[in-house]
């Protein structure tokens, strides 16, 4: 999909992975840290980091259509690489998704897991988290600048 209703379909798409990423992150981040909360919010926190990762192709496909359309500024060139690279930081996401599904269902089960793999997944999943929303920033400060410096004419 390149347009809908007239704008690039890029700019819509990026709208919702700047809100889903983050608070993907922050609902896995909140399940790793919080047992009571993991009991409440593991299942919505999944479905988002499925969303968030079906989304990222969907929307750097509509990324790359919107630059070869504007000509192939240099700036958005950075933005681009950057846009690239966020399928490295939303699939650990989804990854340790999978690990708190795990760790949940185990200790739903009666069979807790120990408190070293209960620290290291809430470890992997703090890193996963604050990486993809630390690349959300800095992807969508790029595009940005891109768009607030002049770059794409209205």
């Amino acid at each position: 999909m390149s347009t809908f209703n007239g704008l690039p379909a890029h700019v819509l798409f990026v709208h919702v992975i700047v809100v889903l990423v983050p608070l993907t992150a922050g609902l896995l981040i909140l399940c790793a840290v919080w047992p009571a909360a993991r009991a409440r919010l593991i299942w919505p926190a999944v479905v988002l980091s499925v969303v968030v990762t079906a989304l990222m192709p969907i929307t750097v496909d509509a990324g790359e259509w919107f630059q070869h359309r504007l000509g192939d500024p240099p700036v958005v060139d950075e933005h681009a690489r950057l846009g690239h690279q966020m399928v490295y930081f939303v699939a650990p996401l989804l990854i340790t998704a999978a690990l708190l599904v795990f760790l949940h269902l185990r200790q739903g089960r009666g069979r807790p897991l120990g408190r070293t793999v209960v620290a290291v997944i809430a470890v992997l999943v703090l890193a996963a988290g604050g990486a993809a929303a630390w690349q959300t920033y800095r992807v969508g400060d790029s595009g940005a600048h891109a768009v607030w410096n002049g770059v794409i004419d209205h």
